[in-house]
């Protein structure tokens, strides 16, 4: 015996609606990889420029900087500084002693403290918000109350977090772990910039221009593809 018309109109219901919701959440994870790719092309072009004229003996940013011998500026935005810092210490205890009479009714304590002072815990704490500038020798944040630079000949460690908005710099001349933070999408293109300029401090210009040419050749190969799931479905 055949299954109930309306059972069947039911079940193809349901199956077209989760087809719908999966062909959208693909979109949106299409929409969301293609974000981040097309990111990555206009840096990629910014990155040709900016070292092309570099390499030319240009600046890419107006500046009033004391340049080293050879120096160019390549990328500036605005960001924070932040630095290793506690917070308050503790006093944890109390007190002992004794109260004198003085006259008029009026008493006098007099005692010890008895407890002990609890540092701080060490963190990140935010010092400074200012513009940041990259050249090809070092990182220079300038603020209404902090000034810093990090030189690449002094870099000992250099990290991010998972959406490249944080950075943490360890460098020789420092015992303190300093930084700068900015936007997600700012400091994925900071990312990049840094270590291109970093790669040139090290390697010279011929072979970092090199490798963003070979990039540029296979990008658009990468770029990403919609493939609804419902499609999918129906090839099969």
């Amino acid at each position: 015996m055949s299954p109930p018309v309306t059972t069947l109109t039911s079940m193809g219901w349901i199956a077209n609606l989760k087809a719908k919701r999966a062909d959208k959440a693909a979109l949106n994870e299409y929409n969301r990889l293609h974000d981040i790719w097309q990111e990555d092309v206009d840096t990629l072009k910014k990155l040709i420029t900016v070292f092309t004229a570099a390499s030319n003996g240009e600046d890419s940013v107006p500046n009033t900087l004391m340049q080293k011998p050879n120096e160019r500026t390549l990328w500036t935005a605005t960001g924070i500084f932040h630095e290793t810092g506690r917070t308050p210490s503790q006093y944890v205890g109390g007190s002992s002693g004794v109260s004198i009479p003085i006259g008029g009714g009026i008493r006098f304590r007099v005692g010890a403290m008895k407890g002990q002072v609890i540092p701080g815990e060490e963190l990140q704490v935010d010092k400074d918000q200012g513009v940041i500038m990259l050249t090809t020798e070092r990182l220079i944040f300038t603020g209404p109350i902090k000034t810093q630079e990090w030189n690449f000949d002094k870099l000992l460690q250099l990290s991010t977090n998972e959406d490249e908005s944080d950075y943490f710099i360890s460098v020789s001349n420092r015992q303190k772990t300093s930084g700068v933070r900015f936007d997600p999408a700012t400091g994925r293109e900071f990312n990049r910039f840094l270590g291109s300029a970093t790669a040139v401090n090290e390697h010279g210009y011929e072979a970092l221009l090199k490798e963003l040419h070979a990039i540029e050749k296979r990008i658009y190969e990468e770029e990403p593809k919609l493939t609804p799931p419902s499609t999918q479905s129906s090839l099969q």
